[in-house]
């Protein structure tokens, strides 16, 4: 199995406070101290909050991404982070996509804890959550955290997070194989974590609504940054819809292909579903139990990726829509997260790599730009509307992690040496892809900790 972390266990860990990480230039030394203070800064007694404005609770892949960095300098809080947000696992094994802090005003963020009203629904946590997941990139994080800190301590916080990793894995595995080919199905653009991207604007259009629906409620996220920069009111007249659908029915997921408007096989989603098979066979092994079904699921997975969102016309991935039976024709950056598969054949690989190295994305050994969410020859690319155009450091991060497990290590240069460049206008929630100015939150966790992992390397 290729080791999709492609870093030795340990290498340049700081166990303790702040410190420059071992193998990070000196010449970083200002960005690794800027990492460290912005999670410093968004930590919140037992997790990081996204950022201190915009999102004032728990997120889920956020927390994922924040435990990378946390495991560089405070490993401690690496494990905190991920065991205070599998508390709030449901009984049916899914992670809620937001925990909400209980001490934050209930209409300090759109849709806040009354809205989602996860209270009203059996095998739930005693904290208030969303209902809805988002992409399962938590054993990844987990198996690299233990690798970057390996200690008594990690060990132990693995064996507890395993069982819920796994049911974690299963509830995505069983409930939401909704096309019955051993893929998950999102139901909700937000379960992508690619909000607003393109691929979804086929599917959303069939949603029936408006955007004077919106009216009715009040917008959180236009406080604080600018409405050109965020989804539109249209956009979110739809987000309310699809989640008003599935909360009426308790949030059940058997019946979805007959009654829920938006169902949508991700390849970001699958793609992290996958290699998350692979940490958990590596965290199996360490824990000493059986990687084998790990390996047979992550094998099973990668095979039903590549028959279901591979376009052999387009040599990318593509999101199928499951009411039409259709992939979606937006081409995203969701099409180039399938080379964190480490089993992904070579066939797709070397297609994909043509992708992101086309106009569309400027993938290169000296990249001249930043990696953008959507293909910036398209006559929708927005470089300034969230995940239409900006580049986003978590997609960054997870597109070298594949290209050091299939060998491209030149072009995980060049993609590393532009993240760091774009972290010199701050630790920014994304950033422009042509310019590189920071957008969004100034002062964004998963920002802060995947440069540390960045650096460190």
């Amino acid at each position: 199995m290729v080791n999709w972390t492609a870093r030795p266990a340990g290498s340049g860990a700081v166990p303790t406070g702040g410190a420059l990480g071992g193998n990070a230039p000196r010449r970083h030394a200002g960005l690794w101290q800027l990492a460290v203070d912005t999670l410093d800064g968004n930590w919140e007694h037992d997790h990081t909050v996204p950022s201190r404005t915009l999102y004032p609770h728990q997120w889920s892949w956020d927390s994922a991404f924040i435990a990378i960095g946390w495991a560089h300098v405070r490993p401690d809080r690496a494990w905190r982070e991920l065991t205070s947000l599998f508390r709030a696992q449901w009984l049916d094994g899914r992670v809620p996509h937001i925990v909400f802090n209980p001490a934050v005003s209930g209409g300090a963020y759109f849709p806040g804890p009354e809205f989602w009203a996860s209270a009203t629904v059996d095998g739930t946590p005693p904290v208030a959550t969303s209902g809805l997941v988002q992409p399962p990139v938590h054993a990844l994080a987990a198996w690299h955290a233990y690798r970057i800190a390996p200690s008594a301590d990690g060990l132990a916080a693995l064996r507890r997070l395993y069982p819920r990793l796994v049911a974690q894995q299963h509830y995505l595995a069983t409930r939401r194989d909704v096309g019955g080919a051993g893929l998950a199905s999102i139901v909700h653009p937000w379960e992508s974590g690619l909000d607003n991207s393109p691929a979804w604007d086929a599917p959303l259009a069939a949603v029936p609504t408006e955007a004077a629906v919106m009216r009715a409620y009040r917008r959180r996220d236009i406080v604080h940054a600018a409405a050109a920069h965020r989804p539109t009111d249209l956009d979110y007249a739809r987000f309310v819809a699809i989640v008003t659908a599935y909360r009426a029915a308790g949030y059940r997921d058997d019946g979805l292909a007959g009654r829920h408007p938006f169902l949508v096989e991700c390849p970001l989603f699958n793609a992290a579903m996958g290699a998350a098979e692979h940490a958990l066979a590596g965290i199996a092994g360490e824990i000493g139990a059986d990687p084998g079904p790990h390996r047979e699921s992550a094998a099973r997975i990668t095979a039903a990726v590549v028959d279901r969102l591979y376009d052999p016309t387009t040599g990318t991935f593509h999101p199928r829509d499951l009411r039409t039976g259709q992939l979606t024709p937006a081409r995203t950056v969701l099409g180039l997260a399938p080379l964190i598969l480490p089993d992904l054949p070579t066939r797709q690989v070397e297609a994909v790599l043509v992708e992101a190295a086309s106009a569309r994305f400027g993938l290169a050994a000296r990249m001249t730009r930043p990696l953008p969410s959507h293909d910036r020859t398209a006559a929708d690319f927005e470089p300034l509307r969230y995940w239409r155009g900006p580049s986003w450091m978590n997609i960054n991060w997870l597109v070298r992690q594949g290209l050091l497990a299939h060998g491209h290590t030149r072009l995980a240069a060049g993609l590393r040496a532009s993240m760091i460049e774009l972290v010199g206008a701050g630790c920014h929630e994304y950033f422009h892809p042509d310019t590189g100015a920071g957008l969004g939150s100034p002062t964004f966790g998963w920002t802060a900790a995947l440069l540390l992992d960045v650096l460190a390397d």
